[in-house]
């Protein structure tokens, strides 16, 4: 008897931190039912000599709470091999809402996480009140990829207290309220909930979001009805007060039980990865389940002549209301030319420190590891010139395409490498669907494979793989997926090793209203399948969506 598809002949390598074997995989009813020597045909057969054969990827830090609404191909992390993202991350998510909110929870995304409201508002049904309800207009995109969701503190909280939400605390019984709120969402599907004490998070009017300052006894109580929901807890916080976010983590692992996550990362300091590995690996001490995620590379704001400027003057502002083609004509301009590095001469031109400003190079992989040399301030030192004429210059050459990172987080890669070693910090971080059009980390899990398996050497591809899949399956509690085991939900990669990378991120304006957004393709991937259906073949859709909601199961 023939199975549904069998991808023959690759390098399986598990999702539990086995090292690649030869061998096949068989598929039937969207299930893997034989993993090995496969004799039997497939209707239809992948050729995987000189590919890993592993699980889909799983990304649990995206914010396509709203992108789904318009892209159901959930692009650019369904071209990096995810076959499951989480949303609902940082507290912000678009249900519990009743019908006179939306516009707010719509801002407060748009300033928290750069997605345009105008966007959001036209891109969803908009047709729900509870979680659930949302989780149900979700299913009915039949997304390509399988999506899980948390409900976040900001919704539930402005539901609860409405614009007391905003810098009031809340009374005893709305505490039980929004416990009650989330405990019901979980039980209608949502994996966890998702809270966000990070002031620089704002509302449209420049104040916090709501619950940046809530009494922690409003989270332990919500923590109490996740208890015996074992369900996820999700953080984004503010270290300045290191200690009081490292107890608010124990407490919250402590009263639930169950698992914590939160975002977390390195300085530039070489030494700062061992110093916050240790960190982490503190707060799990007594068996707690803590686990930190942080972004694979140095990561900010993308900048170049087609996107983000970085510069404030009057001349500069006059540039940014221009498209590309204008952009490109003015700077060609010798008297346009000179006041634009005249007004990037002033003291107060910039507050970007151009030492952190790295070009990432005209190939079609972007250098994302450059040396100190290769930042635009030195650049610009070894030509002469300053640095806004090196930005021009380079802007000029690239006809506008070329890309320039600020590496405002995780800036030494030696200090990550520490950092990644310990069982308890994944990478991740890729924030899809957020600040689309100032950032593109998207390929992150791409980036692992690349970087850290391919070119250092830290993981092997058995630790890779894990890290990338049945690890982050944990987190979320998917107990069906992250596995290449018979019996198990059939998301699968096939990708080649020597060659699987991110391409050079590209700006596009398919957002709806014509917003622009960064995207980003990859190379090496010969195949994505999710749930038994080839999802993208040799880097291209096939049109089938098969993914699923994936709700919370105890």
């Amino acid at each position: 008897m023939a199975h549904d598809l069998v991808v023959r002949g690759g390098q399986l390598v598990d999702g539990a931190g086995g090292e690649p074997r030869l061998g096949d995989l068989a598929i039937d009813d969207g299930l893997i039912t034989a993993v090995g020597e496969v004799s039997e045909r497939g209707r239809r057969e992948i050729d995987a000599q000189g590919h890993m054969v592993t699980p889909g990827f799983v990304d649990i830090h995206t914010h396509l709470d709203a992108q789904i609404g318009w892209d159901p191909d959930l692009t650019p992390v369904s071209w990096h091999g995810v076959t499951t993202a989480l949303m609902g991350n940082c507290g912000v998510t678009f249900a519990p809402c009743r019908p006179a909110d939306k516009e707010l929870l719509a801002g407060m995304m748009e300033t928290v996480e750069d997605i345009p409201k105008h966007a959001i508002l036209t891109g969803l049904s908009w047709d729900w009140e509870d979680y659930g309800g949302y989780l149900d207009a979700i299913d009915r995109l039949n997304p390509a990829i399988n999506i899980a969701g948390m409900v976040g503190h900001c919704a539930v909280r402005f539901y609860v207290m409405g614009e007391r939400a905003v810098e009031e605390q809340a009374s005893e019984d709305e505490k039980r309220q929004m416990a009650d709120i989330v405990a019901h969402s979980i039980d209608q599907g949502a994996v966890g909930f998702s809270t966000n004490r990070y002031p620089p998070h704002v509302l449209p009017d420049g104040r916090s979001i709501p619950g940046t300052f809530a009494d922690p006894d409003e989270l332990m109580q919500i923590a109490k009805a996740i208890a015996p929901r074992n369900a996820l807890m999700q953080n984004v916080l503010d270290f300045s007060d290191r200690a009081f976010s490292a107890g608010l983590l124990r407490d919250m692992a402590r009263t639930t039980g169950s698992r914590v996550l939160f975002s977390f990362g390195v300085s530039a300091n070489p030494a700062s990865g061992k110093t916050a590995a240790r960190f982490v690996e503190g707060l799990c001490e007594g068996g707690l389940d803590i686990t930190a995620i942080s972004q694979p590379r140095g990561s900010g704001f993308v900048l170049s002549l087609q996107s983000m400027l970085p510069v404030k003057g009057s001349t500069w502002k006059k540039l940014s209301a221009m498209d590309l083609a204008g952009r490109l004509a003015a700077i060609q301009d010798a008297e346009t030319h000179a006041a634009l590095v005249a007004e990037a001469k002033a003291p107060d031109a910039t507050r970007i420190p151009m030492d952190q400003v790295f070009f990432m190079g005209t190939g079609e992989v972007p250098d994302y590891t450059a040396k100190d040399e290769q930042n635009l301030q030195a650049m610009a030192d070894a030509a002469g010139e300053h640095w806004s004429e090196t930005f021009l210059r380079l802007s000029k050459e690239t006809q506008g395409q070329g890309l320039f990172t600020l590496r405002m987080f995780n800036r030494s890669l030696e200090a990550l490498a520490d950092l990644f070693k310990s069982e308890r910090v994944f990478p991740s971080l890729g924030d899809a669907g957020a600040h689309v059009s100032q950032i593109m980390d998207a390929g992150w899990a791409t980036f692992v494979l690349s970087h850290w398996v391919r070119k250092t050497g830290l993981y092997s591809m058995g630790e890779a793989v894990r890290r990338l899949t049945s690890a982050p399956a944990r987190i979320v509690g998917l107990k069906d997926r992250g596995v290449l085991a018979p019996g198990l939900r059939a998301d699968v990669n096939v990708f080649d090793a020597d060659t699987v990378a991110e391409c050079q991120p590209q700006l596009v304006h398919d957002f709806p209203g014509g917003a622009p957004r960064f995207i980003q393709r990859a190379k090496g991937y010969r195949a994505t399948i999710v749930n038994g259906e080839v999802s993208v073949l040799e880097g291209e859709h096939t049109g089938a969506r098969a993914g699923r909601v994936l709700r919370h199961s105890p």
